[in-house]
């Protein structure tokens, strides 16, 4: 059975192959644009920095150079249920020199669309076991973010050769290259 997180708890990750799942519901637009919500994912060494520019993963580079993240693909609408995009973990083929890997989502060309994290709802990340589908973890969003544009939904982080999942739910308004300036 899956752990339920709340914001800013740990939980540890002993599964060395889990897929991380995210999913969310837009509220009806009345901005007349459809929603495009993009997962990326910032593998990140000791010093906060993307280790590599092929670190970061996201719909334009769907694999890590050591073939241990692999974004599953674009998800343009975000309709039906469950997962909406998915990325694949094997920490058995990660990198040395990578210390944590970083999950954030952001609403594709938000300013233009006038969208924000405030018109969508039921968002969550969930961590399950690659080889049983078994949900290891999972944790919903509950915040009300009215103004922020991209959402970093959790971090995954060895400490003493363990690997934890944190929990983080912070917003920012901005987007990919915000994210991309603070791990450069």
């Amino acid at each position: 059975m899956a752990i339920n997180l709340q914001k800013g708890q740990r939980e540890a990750i002993n599964a060395p192959k889990f897929t991380i799942g995210l999913g969310w519901d837009t509220n009806s637009s009345s901005t007349g644009s459809a929603f495009d919500l993009d997962a990326s994912v910032f593998i990140l060494g000791d010093n906060k920095r993307i280790v590599s520019e092929e670190h970061f993963v996201f719909y334009n580079n769907l694999v890590s150079p050591d073939g241990a993240v692999e974004h599953t693909g674009d998800n343009l609408t975000g309709a039906g249920d469950g997962d909406d995009e998915q990325i694949k973990v094997d920490l058995s083929k990660i990198d040395p020199r990578v210390s944590e890997i970083c999950i954030v989502v952001t609403i594709h060309e938000a300013e233009s669309r006038r969208q924000n994290f405030g018109q969508v709802r039921n968002s969550f990340i969930r961590i399950f076991d690659a080889d049983t589908n078994a949900d290891i973890l999972k944790y919903e969003l509950e915040e009300d973010f009215s103004i922020e544009t991209a959402v970093e939904f959790g971090r995954i982080y060895k400490r003493d050769n363990n690997w934890k999942f944190e929990a983080v739910g912070a917003g920012m308004k901005g987007g990919l290259q915000d994210y991309l300036t603070k791990y450069n």
